[in-house]
């Protein structure tokens, strides 16, 4: 995280010095075109667009660590983790499972987002064969018992 700070600051840094040479290559010309000018335009345009490559990065990764910090406490809740965590509310009521479990539909839920998404029709052709009283998995015993 340090690195993307840095690196964030690096880039503004620069943006602001190319900024402040634009304004003094221009006062230098008497508001005038000049060589002068048109170098430190250029190079303000470089730095701008480095500082918005660096302020996606930045961006990315706290979106990154926004979804690790919700899926970790997704995990909590759903395994009973939460509850000997000082600050923090009792138990919903819901027996906890497991992480492994949890995972495994997850990555199921994830998989018919997809093929929604993608419009392939598959996840309604499951739907269809699919009988409303079917276990999400038949392998897991809680999913037998509703």
């Amino acid at each position: 995280m340090d690195s993307i700070v840095d690196s964030l600051n690096s880039a503004y840094q620069d943006f602001v010095t190319a900024a402040a040479n634009v304004l003094e290559a221009k006062e230098l010309s008497g508001g005038q075109k000049t060589a002068a000018t048109d170098v430190a335009l250029e190079n303000f345009k470089q730095k701008w667009e480095l500082f918005r490559v660096s302020c996606d990065q930045a961006e990315e990764f706290v979106e990154s660590v926004k979804q690790r910090v919700g899926s970790e406490c997704l995990v909590d809740e759903a395994t009973g983790s939460v509850s000997g965590k000082t600050g923090q509310g009792g138990m919903t009521g819901l027996p906890p499972i497991s992480a492994v479990r949890l995972e495994q539909m997850s990555k199921a839920v994830r998989c018919l987002v997809i093929e929604l998404q993608h419009g392939s029709g598959a996840a309604g052709g499951a739907a269809g064969h699919a009988h409303p009283s079917a276990p999400f998995d038949a392998r897991f015993s809680e999913d037998n018992a509703q």
